[in-house]
């Protein structure tokens, strides 16, 4: 007998967990979050997908992004800030594109001095090495900084849908 003890609620069901991940994704933080994300999967997703094919690739997308949330939970659990934005699984994407097209150039709109902006063919592998190595950096600079451990961006999960992505791929 628990006496006066208050009754122990149950957890949410996984199933219940899963579907919040997986729409999760589908969420924003700004009109600048989506417009990233969709130039990133303009750029680098069609190629995906005509590799693994139109199911495969939605498989794919979204096992990278359910996997990039959980690494973001397991490095920071008690952040009460919600996991929004395909961004995992857009890294998950790039990750894949630098395996299955090491040697492919992306032209990038460089800008140069203040109105002449030069497309530049840039190999993939320094563009999305770039980027992996900012996330990288950013992330472990959110966890040192102890006065500011949980800023918003979710950098582990983009590390975890890029590593997702590399194993995967």
């Amino acid at each position: 007998m628990r006496g006066d003890a208050a009754p122990v609620q149950n957890p949410q069901p996984r199933w219940e967990i899963l579907l919040t991940i997986i729409t999760s994704m589908f969420l924003h933080g700004g009109w600048l979050h989506i417009a990233g994300n969709m130039l990133f999967l303009w750029v680098f997703g069609d190629n995906i997908e005509d590799r693994l094919g139109h199911f495969r690739y939605l498989l794919f997308y979204l096992a990278a992004g359910v996997v990039a949330a959980f690494v973001q939970i397991s490095i920071n659990p008690d952040s009460v800030t919600p996991v929004i934005g395909a961004s995992g699984s857009v890294a998950g994407v790039l990750c894949a594109y630098l395996i299955l097209y090491p040697r492919a150039t992306v032209r990038a709109i460089i800008p140069f001095f203040i109105l002449i902006f030069l497309p530049l063919p840039i190999p993939a592998w320094v563009m999305i090495g770039l980027w992996f190595l900012q996330n990288l950096v950013s992330g472990y600079a959110a966890i040192a900084d102890a006065a500011s451990p949980d800023a918003g961006v979710a950098w582990f999960a983009h590390i975890g849908g890029f590593l997702f992505g590399a194993i995967l791929a």
